[in-house]
């Protein structure tokens, strides 16, 4: 692909060509989520890590306020607010690179955006009751998940027809329901939600078949950072799975995936830089 042809997403003013594979660096604002809770709390220690994260080579800091862990409660919108705002709005600012905001909720994507945000990332797929015409109003791109059930139950017997056609199907539903809304297609981004509502087998049936999702003619978006699919597999806890989470980012981009949401920036980054390279070698200036 070249970079002519290759989508574009407007971030509220700032581009993101996706003529490789770009890396969307993890920050979560929440004292609960499965890898980092807590850690990042504060406006200023959110900062300090969100500038190491671009450092590392992030093309785009994806922040949120509520845990989509399995098992997560429910976090009211004020409080949502009261975690992500302070810090979208430093972020928004001091950083040299957009902003993903991690919500499901239509208030907290309105005052996102207008507090700088560049992207909508909806584990939900805009299902809420005004999400979609939330989500058209502020003009931003966004990014639509699978997820069967919801976090508080979706780990329990997910069951599918065949994974791969059921998550396919699901976003083409989605991606209509978008388009009615006044959502056009150059602004969205499909994810089929690794680890949401789903086993271990069904987590690699859709890694190994991903470029089947390319059917929709949509840029992709895979995240499996540090995730109990990785975690079972090879037998490790959240912060021993680097090399398997390089693995799975490294196939999912091979097989087109065009954003990798991830924990651990530099080692993704330079993962994708070899993957870049061998689908397009032509491209490789010699040092």
């Amino acid at each position: 692909m070249t970079r002519a042809q290759a989508p574009v997403l407007d971030l509220a003013g700032r581009q993101l060509t996706l003529d490789r594979p770009r890396v969307m660096g993890v920050l979560n604002i929440t004292p609960d989520s499965f890898s980092d809770g807590g850690d990042f709390f504060a406006p200023d220690t959110a900062l300090e890590r969100a500038q190491e994260l671009v450092a590392a080579g992030a093309d785009i800091i994806d922040i949120g306020g509520e845990s989509t862990r399995p098992g997560a409660e429910e976090v009211p919108v004020e409080e949502e607010l009261h975690r992500i705002l302070p810090v979208l709005g430093l972020l928004a600012t001091e950083l040299d690179v957009p902003v993903s905001v991690d919500t499901t909720k239509p208030e907290v994507m309105e005052a996102a955006a207008d507090a700088g945000a560049g992207m909508i990332n909806d584990v939900m797929a805009l299902r809420r009751p005004g999400a979609p015409e939330a989500a058209a109003a502020t003009g931003l791109p966004v990014c639509l998940m699978h997820m069967q059930g919801e976090p508080r139950t979706m780990q329990r017997n997910p069951v599918y027809d065949n994974v791969v056609t059921d998550v396919r199907d699901f976003l083409a539903e989605r991606v209509a329901v978008c388009e009615a809304a006044g959502i056009p297609r150059q602004r969205l981004v499909l994810d089929p939600g690794f680890g949401f509502g789903k086993t271990l087998a069904h987590n690699y049936e859709l890694l190994g078949r991903l470029d089947a999702l390319h059917a929709l003619g949509l840029p992709l978006l895979a995240g499996m950072s540090r995730k109990s699919m990785l975690g079972k597999l090879v037998d490790r806890p959240v912060h021993e799975r680097l090399a398997a989470g390089t693995a799975a980012a490294t196939i999912a981009a091979w097989l087109g995936a065009r954003i990798i949401r991830v924990h651990d920036v530099a080692a993704t980054v330079d993962a994708m830089s070899v993957v870049a390279a061998a689908l397009a070698p032509e491209q490789i200036r010699e040092r």
